[in-house]
């Protein structure tokens, strides 16, 4: 495993940030203030960091990158080529396949929760958690307060599973 300097860190997190930030640059949160959709991988990020103290530097960079695939042009390739095949793994395991239906992508979270990576686990709790926080303080144009209540019942079935402990 290749140690890194303080210096060699920050510009590996500074490159995912600048990375995220271009991919994301005209996207937005469905909240009614239009918040630029960047803040919700930073936002991850700093629940990982600040809250969790997790320091793994793969965990925190695909945090960053996390909705890369899943909602911009960004291929699995190019997170491989830029970040390296550990931070890839973590956001192909994270990644929705948007192809897919939403009901069928949500049974897929729901059933690969427990058998995904730790790094992955704490990425997805972290985006959970975020997006919960998120609804609680504002309803997404377009949804109920229903649909609402339906993630949060959702996010439960996706991050209480007795497996979740550390391998």
């Amino acid at each position: 495993m290749e140690v890194l300097n303080a210096p060699e860190i920050l510009q590996k997190v500074i490159k995912c940030v600048n990375f995220a930030t271009i991919k994301h640059k005209d996207q937005r949160r469905k909240d009614i203030e239009k918040t630029p959709y960047i803040n919700h991988p930073i936002g991850v990020a700093y629940i990982l960091t600040n809250e969790a103290n997790i320091s793994d530097l793969a965990v925190v960079q695909a945090a960053l990158l996390h909705d890369t695939v899943e909602d911009t042009n960004t291929t699995f390739e190019e997170i491989k080529m830029h970040f390296g095949i550990e931070v890839h793994d973590i956001v192909v395991e994270v990644t929705d396949d948007k192809s897919l239906p939403r009901q069928t992508r949500r049974n897929l979270q729901i059933e690969h929760a427990s058998s995904s990576s730790y790094k992955a686990k704490l990425v997805k709790l972290a985006d959970k958690l975020y997006n919960l926080r998120d609804l609680q303080k504002s309803i997404p144009v377009g949804w109920s307060k229903e649909a609402v209540q339906e993630y949060f019942e959702f996010s439960k079935k996706v991050c209480a599973h007795p497996h979740w402990e550390e391998r």
